[in-house]
């Protein structure tokens, strides 16, 4: 091949790679070239990983040329910092922390994130007061003077503490704040150091199983007038019922409230890749369901429960559908 002919196929080839990858990244719609999808999730021992990993499997088998992979992180506030980077596509989120990152609120404040968009709501992680059965306390109203466990400083539970303590009126000025993690309070609550510990997580949660394991344990419910307070100021809560007998040797139905795992993705993903993402997971939740135990409670007619913020229009048009 002549030199000057050869320029001109190198020239042509040239600009087709270049075509292609900036087809291929997140977002993509059509068929040719593959397109690439990363999903931040969570610690590997944790819900979000399992959860993530199978939805890449789908993501995979059900939409053409994709390829999507899910990664290990360090869950909602880093993932939310990544997808404000660009540095992932997708991501596994609570949803209360995410109405505080897009209103610039909470561990956001003043550090609004307006690059991201809802997918769908997942299932419902449960606040969760826990007690001793031996200190009387029975009512989250009771707390007021007493040592309680709010999750640690800053973090998404200690936000849900701080506003459930609120509807009841009680502050912090009003009870003895600690502010230790749930693996934290737990072992004080064991110990006699707290009196009340406070968690957000899907139930039932090991760490509350390995207490009722040992003592008699008791759940306070949130009121269904104060429930109800929280949804209007907080649009992020859901009303929830945790079975009687989750837990060993409490055998009472608890009302509180929830916060929502949720799947969402950055403003680069499309219409069409919203819908094509939406349509493809939830037409296989059996899959998810085999990945874990929540997966049985993540269904198309919930998917819509709890949404904090702006959807991905594609994937809105899905469900509405």
């Amino acid at each position: 091949m002549k030199w000057g002919k050869f320029k001109k196929v190198l020239a042509v080839g040239m600009a087709a790679v270049f075509a292609a990858a900036l087809f291929t990244g997140c977002g993509g719609s059509g068929d040719s070239g593959k397109k690439f999808l990363n999903i931040a999730t969570g610690g590997t021992a944790g819900t979000y990983y399992p959860i993530g990993g199978a939805m890449a499997e789908i993501l995979n088998k059900e939409i053409k040329g994709m390829n999507a992979s899910a990664q290990s992180t360090g869950a909602t506030v880093a993932n939310i910092n990544m997808l404000k980077d660009g540095s992932v596509d997708l991501a596994i989120v609570q949803n209360d922390i995410t109405y505080y990152a897009v209103n610039g609120t909470e561990m956001f404040k003043d550090k609004n994130v307006d690059n991201i968009r809802g997918i769908a709501t997942l299932y419902p992680e449960t606040c969760q007061f826990v007690t001793l059965d031996g200190t009387g306390i029975k009512s989250i109203a009771d707390l007021r003077g007493k040592k309680v466990a709010v999750g640690a400083a800053g973090s998404g539970a200690e936000a849900n503490a701080r506003q459930i303590l609120e509807a009841y009126g009680i502050t912090y000025d009003d009870i003895d704040v600690q502010y230790l993690s749930f693996a934290e309070g737990a072992s004080a609550l064991k110990d006699g150091n707290v009196d009340a510990a406070f968690l957000t997580a899907g139930y039932p949660t090991a760490s509350v199983q390995d207490i009722s394991s040992q003592n008699k344990i008791r759940l306070l419910p949130v009121d269904a007038d104060k429930a109800d307070a929280l949804i209007a100021k907080y649009p992020f809560y859901t009303k929830t019922v945790i079975p009687a007998g989750t837990y060993a040797g409490f055998d009472q139905e608890v009302p509180t409230i929830s916060v929502m795992a949720m799947l969402v993705a950055t403003d680069k993903v499309d219409d069409q890749m919203g819908y094509d993402i939406a349509k493809a997971i939830f037409s296989n939740l059996d899959r998810l369901q085999a990945a874990h135990s929540v997966g049985k409670l993540i269904t198309k007619e919930g998917a819509l429960k709890g949404m904090s913020l702006p959807m991905n229009a594609g994937a809105e048009k899905f469900f509405k559908e």
